[in-house]
């Protein structure tokens, strides 16, 4: 049984183990051999073996895991087959193979961060997907970005769209919600870190950030599974001080706290209490970088990481907590939406496999239909 739906942190492990290459694919002997290929263009997917199939059937289906995109070359012979696809041939033809991995339910769509998408735009995505796949989407930085950036990222001016509830609605809630429908997972709102003026003025903030929530059209009841959610990049907002109201804020508006793997915030069990405060609801994690690289390692992650075709560091730590905390909140009849990086670990659908290992071999967890969380 569970002990704790959050997870109370596990013991200590051993430092993130170095995991060695792997063998080529997972089952491959049972695999069946590829017809031709229609088009130079097309995408195929890997076949998949009894193994990888019997692995997904004994997951709740409430658990949704996958990566934070899907464009990646190096996935050949584990999400593509293992034809040499070109990154842009996979932006463009490559979600639809994606999405027939027995094991990867959701994906990210982080494109709309730099630039609203379209009703149609997203409508595209949806239908190349199957019904109960589901969607991770960031709001674009336009209305989460307190600052207007140059190309290199660095601030050149106060934004003064930040936390506009009128153009958060539309240009991201409403065409999201008319072109994905039930395919909406979650709609999060990252909030990009804060300069220093911004953050001497948080309680200001978290009156601007109830206003927009309270103003954005109801995504819980217009979907089968979709929630907002919110996700923070300076570790002030989870002090004892502002952690409390940033709750009160969310549960008020119907929202969700979107826990952010990054190295920017604080480690997992840090974060667990926020999603605690919440609790009956879902869970949503987007699994960024890992903490071996430092806050601002994400660039150096990804020529160490690349091209992604395996695990490089195991985050133990994060694996375990994450397992127990999936575990929890489905056993308790709630959904849960991990969104993975290659970043986390070298190779985000492998990560994935890990992760539904973890909890296929976890032990079943006793629903509590009350108000507070299981096995506490």
């Amino acid at each position: 049984m569970q002990d704790d739906l959050f997870g109370a942190p596990p013991a200590p492990p051993s430092t993130r183990l170095k995991a060695p290459p792997p063998a080529q694919g997972v089952g491959d002997d049972d695999v069946a051999p590829r017809g031709p290929r229609r088009r130079s263009d097309d995408v195929h997917p890997r076949p998949h073996d009894d193994t990888t199939r019997a692995l997904a059937a004994g997951l709740n289906p409430r658990i949704r895991l996958g990566g934070s995109t899907w464009s990646y070359p190096g996935w050949a012979g584990i999400v593509w087959d293992d034809v040499p696809y070109s990154e842009s041939v996979l932006a463009r033809n490559g979600l639809r193979a994606y999405a027939q991995h027995p094991l990867l339910r959701c994906v990210g769509i982080d494109r709309s961060f730099y630039r609203p998408l379209t009703e149609a735009q997203y409508a595209a995505y949806a239908g190349q997907v199957p019904d109960d796949f589901r969607f991770v989407v960031k709001a674009p930085a336009l209305v989460t970005d307190a600052l207007v950036r140059g190309e290199q990222g660095q601030g050149r001016q106060p934004n003064t769209a930040f936390l506009d509830p009128v153009l958060a609605t539309q240009a991201f809630v409403t065409p999201a919600l008319a072109g994905l429908g039930d395919k909406v997972g979650a709609l999060v709102f990252q909030l990009s870190p804060l300069p220093f003026s911004q953050l001497q003025r948080l309680p200001l903030l978290l009156e601007r950030l109830r206003a927009l929530l309270r103003a954005l059209p109801d995504v819980r009841g217009a979907t089968a599974d979709g929630v907002v959610a919110v996700e923070v990049r300076n570790p002030e907002w989870l002090s004892p001080i502002i952690a409390p109201q940033l709750a009160a804020v969310l549960k008020e508006t119907g929202a969700t706290y979107c826990l952010g793997l990054h190295a920017k915030m604080p480690r997992m069990a840090e974060q667990l209490p926020l999603l605690r405060a919440l609790w009956p609801g879902p869970m949503v994690c987007r699994w960024n970088l890992n903490p071996l690289h430092g806050a601002y390692g994400y660039e150096a992650a990804e020529h160490d990481y690349a091209p992604y075709d395996r695990i490089h560091d195991v985050d133990a730590e994060t694996r375990e907590l994450l397992v127990r905390t999936i575990a929890g909140v489905t056993g308790a009849g709630q959904n849960a939406f991990v969104t993975i990086s290659n970043q986390a670990e070298g190779c985000a659908p492998l990560s994935a496999r890990a992760l539904a290992e973890g909890l296929v071999a976890e032990p079943p967890v006793q629903s509590n239909k009350e108000g507070s969380p299981p096995g506490r």
